[in-house]
């Protein structure tokens, strides 16, 4: 997750509008939702006539308060569409509307994570032609009140140049959608990196939480943001120590791009380095340098090549032989790839050093090992994957500047404000929703924020049965040895204890996880799982999308304890006789590992350890509950679960 610069600092209100002005939703080639009816509504001069000609038929309204809206009457999908909308000083024409299904894509950087840097990211840039799929990115904008409009955008038809950094996980729902139904999809992709879900529910949901109310109603007593101009000033003063202070340039000239790596310690990449089990680079940001070798023939020196290391967080500069080669600035989820001359490589041993500045959250080389490479002209690829020499030239001692309190999760409803309130008038068929990482410290409040914010969203947008579809976390950091207690896991559960709001469902995402990055790259099958979750649940086919989960326990012995499990499809499946993944406890409730087996379609038999009174059964229970080896007959896994009730490790931890 990164904080791009241009968020940093708040956007409050609109001063004037003067003339006539539509809403920023509204643009060319936009999607709206079919069969039901679509305000179209804008600013205006006070008591300024305002006209809409559409489909025919002309409609008209006086500007009130500075304001106008116009309804529209439903339309079915199907045909294309132009709209006029006038006054005596202005006209504004939209051209390439459509009518069709229009599904918010929402939650924090899973969501938000580009289609050019998922799993096989370029050839799903070069073939995204798909004409009745619309997108728009609603911009990023924190906000103390509720903003009038959404920060300047517009709708693009889906093709490989307005594609490549869309949400994945909303690009590949919405393709399915849009092959299986037939009919234009509307994506809107309202998502924030690193968010907590409170930022994105409105002063209503938290009428029975004093802290959040307190937090809320200090917004508009708290000082003005900083000036643009000071936020600016602040940061480039912080962004200059990554030079002036790093140890790899003297008089801010680069000098480790010749040194000697090879007494300095290794790091195993691709992973963020915060993840590789470096206690020395567990919570750090900063600048590390870091050293490659790799040793080349003749023939293979002889030509051009291409490099690849896949995404880089954030910003890289590398060097092959003392030579500069390429560089990119703050793309944290950007793949690199960088064309080599033959003049920078020699025949035997070379050395690639790559500088990596990271501002916030993770650092490094983090992709699949399969993207680090290096290839000559027509020949074999040459792995960088592996272990590289690194080291440290700057730790950052002062966080980001953040423009005083204007961070998106500095309190509640900061994002709701920015980006959702401006459009909760513009009809949507329903919402996917990838988020929770940010809130598993607070896992179990994170129970009741997921109700608050379903119904939320809800009356905000008038539709009680808004369907809500969401993702539940993937598995993420080192497997852990011993059982032990797991804020994911507790996470994970209050996703589940969600589904009890009627018109939702929810797919895991438990098995495409990574143990390195806390982005999977496979959004493919992500966005499947939620294609297939909303034609199960909202258009009425039957598509088995449901993972198996726990029942009940059928029968407890003191060797052992039999669990019900449903949504099995055919039956329980596993590729392996030895089952992962379960542990019990007696009354101490201190965990083992305990040995499992499928003994019928839909039991699952855990076995007692020798002398244990079993008191719990726990499945997956961990951040990271690899190896996962039980399925239903349709592919799905088993959903964690516990058979207890005892405190969990985030019981008491509430937002401060």
């Amino acid at each position: 997750m990164k904080i791009t610069f241009g968020t940093l600092f708040f956007l409050i209100t609109f001063s004037c509008f003067g003339q006539l002005k539509v809403a920023n939703i509204f643009s060319d080639n936009m999607v709206l939702q079919r069969d039901v009816e679509i305000p179209i509504w804008g600013w205006a001069d006070e008591g300024s006539k305002v006209t809409i000609i559409f489909d025919g038929q002309t409609y008209r309204t006086n500007a009130a308060n500075g304001t106008w809206k116009i309804t529209l009457p439903t339309r079915p999908t199907g045909k294309r569409y132009g709209l006029v909308i006038k006054n005596l000083d202005t006209l504004i024409a939209f051209k390439n509307i459509t009518f069709g299904d229009v599904w918010l894509c929402g939650g924090q950087s899973n969501m938000e994570w580009f289609v050019e840097a998922a799993k096989n990211g370029k050839e799903e840039v070069a073939t995204a032609d798909f004409p009745n799929i619309r997108l728009f990115d609603v911009p990023h904008k924190i906000a103390k009140v509720p903003a009038k409009d959404i920060e300047p955008a517009s709708w693009q038809v889906c093709a490989p140049k307005t594609i490549n950094q869309f949400s994945a996980v909303g690009y590949f729902f919405g393709r399915e959608l849009q092959q299986e139904l037939k009919i234009p999809i509307g994506l809107l992709s309202d998502n924030f990196g690193g968010t907590v879900i409170e930022t994105w529910m409105s002063p209503d949901a938290f009428i029975d939480m004093p802290v959040y109310q307190q937090q809320i109603a200090q917004l508009t007593q708290k000082n003005d943001a900083p000036s643009k101009k000071e936020i600016e000033s602040q940061f480039k003063a912080w962004l200059e120590k990554f030079s002036s202070e790093d140890q790899g340039q003297n008089n801010g000239q680069f000098i480790w791009q010749n040194s000697d790596f090879s007494q300095a310690p290794s790091i195993q990449f691709p992973t963020q380095w915060e993840s590789a089990g470096i206690e020395a680079l567990k919570e750090m940001d900063g600048v590390i340098w870091f050293e490659k070798e790799f040793v080349l023939t003749k023939d293979q020196a002889n030509l051009d090549a291409q490099l690849s290391l896949g995404p880089i967080d954030d910003s890289d500069i590398i060097w092959i032989n003392g030579h500069k080669v390429g560089a990119t600035t703050n793309q944290w989820n950007k793949n690199r790839n960088y064309s080599i001359s033959n003049s920078d490589l020699k025949e035997g041993n070379n050395k690639m050093v790559v500088r990596i500045e990271d501002y916030i959250g993770g650092g490094g080389i983090y992709g699949k090992a399969a993207q680090m490479y290096l290839q000559p002209k027509n020949q074999s690829k040459i792995s960088l994957a592996g272990a590289w020499h690194y080291r440290v030239g700057y730790t950052v001692t002062e966080p980001m500047p953040s423009g005083g309190d204007s961070g998106p999760n500095a309190a509640p409803t900061l994002l709701y404000n920015g980006m959702i309130a401006p459009i909760t008038s513009f009809p949507i068929k329903g919402v996917i929703w990838y988020q929770g990482e940010t809130n598993s410290y607070r896992a179990v409040e994170y129970k009741s924020l997921k109700t608050k914010w379903i119904h939320n969203w809800r009356n905000l947008w008038n539709n009680p049965k808004l369907p809500m579809i969401w993702v539940q976390l993937a598995n993420y950091q080192e497997p852990q040895k011993e059982p032990k207690e797991s804020s994911w896991a507790e996470l994970r559960e209050a996703q589940q204890q969600a589904l009890k709001a009627p018109n939702t469902a929810m797919i895991t995402a438990i098995d495409l996880g990574e143990a390195k990055t806390i982005h999977p790259l496979n959004k493919q099958e992500v966005g499947h799982r939620l294609a297939q979750a909303a034609l199960e649940e909202v258009y009425g086919q039957k598509t088995n999308y449901k993972s198996p989960q726990f029942l009940k326990i059928k029968k407890k012995r003191r060797k052992y304890i039999d669990i019900i499990i449903e949504n099995i499809g055919e039956g329980l499946q596993s590729n392996s006789k030895n089952i992962n993944a379960f542990s019990v406890a007696g009354k101490d409730q201190v965990f083992h590992w305990a040995k499992a087996k499928i003994i019928k379609k839909n039991v699952i038999r855990v076995y007692s350890p020798k002398g244990m009174k079993v008191k719990s059964v726990r499945y997956a229970w961990a951040n990271n509950p690899e190896p996962l080896n039980i399925t239903n007959s349709f592919g799905y896994p088993l959903l964690p679960f516990r058979t207890d009730h005892w405190k969990l490790s985030t019981d008491s931890i509430t937002r401060q």
